[in-house]
């Protein structure tokens, strides 16, 4: 879904852009499970099956609790790694830190500049940027700090409330939080699903899959130029 503020200042209230933050503001996904294979020794295949496995056993997706703040993150992070040792049983975890998953997940990751640099931009330009974001309780303090150079106006995090996207009610949630009418929200989102729900509610999307795609269209909704060409 297109939309298009050409001019922040000019608009009836200040726009408010949404940053995602996995797989938008932090780097790729694949990028992130090769990380953790050179810290731990365990392959992103062998993650990718057990985090399937926990899914089957636990009947929601794999992360909604965690996101939800239902589940502490050691009590997930053993199932997970009860599922490699059923599914992988040869693989050697010692190099996990299971009860700080989160920690050891993050040690060494960076912001995607691209992005960040974005977000700080159409701030300068009179946009809003927040973040909207599935994310976990114990995790807060790595994350937050990876982007705690840009200024952010908002931040939405489903632990916090309890609803993560694409849940209709922590869209609502944000236009409360930042003070916004839907038709003044953009948002950029590595997951379809979420970009739908967005749509639904009647906010304009952009459907992140590489950072340059994501800057161009971002681009072309807001006016401002954030992706250098070609």
């Amino acid at each position: 879904m297109s939309a298009a503020f050409p001019a922040a200042a000019g608009h009836r209230s200040a726009p408010t852009v949404w940053f995602d933050f996995g797989g938008v503001l932090s780097p790729p996904l694949p990028e992130l499970f090769r990380s953790f294979e050179k810290k731990t020794g365990i392959t992103p295949e062998q993650m990718y099956d057990a985090l399937a496995e926990v899914e089957r056993e636990l009947g929601v997706p794999v992360l909604e609790p965690i996101e939800l703040g239902t589940m502490p993150e050691t009590e997930w992070a053993a199932l997970l790694s009860a599922a490699l040792r059923h599914r992988w049983p040869e693989v050697d975890q010692s190099r996990a830190d299971w009860r700080h998953f989160g920690r050891q997940w993050f040690d060494g990751i960076t912001v995607d500049e691209d992005m960040a640099a974005a977000a700080g931009l159409l701030h300068q330009e009179g946009f809003r940027v927040g973040v909207l974001s599935n994310n976990v309780r114990e995790w807060g303090p790595y994350w937050k700090k990876m982007i705690g150079s840009v200024p952010f106006d908002v931040m939405v995090d489903s632990c916090d409330h309890g609803v993560r996207k694409p849940q209709p009610e922590i869209y609502e949630l944000a236009e409360r939080t930042a003070r916004v009418a839907a038709d003044d929200c953009v948002l950029i989102d590595d997951l379809a699903e979420n970009c739908a729900a967005a749509e639904a509610a009647g906010w304009t999307t952009v459907h992140f899959r590489d950072t340059r795609q994501a800057l161009l269209e971002l681009s072309a909704i807001t006016g401002v130029r954030l992706c250098r060409l070609p």
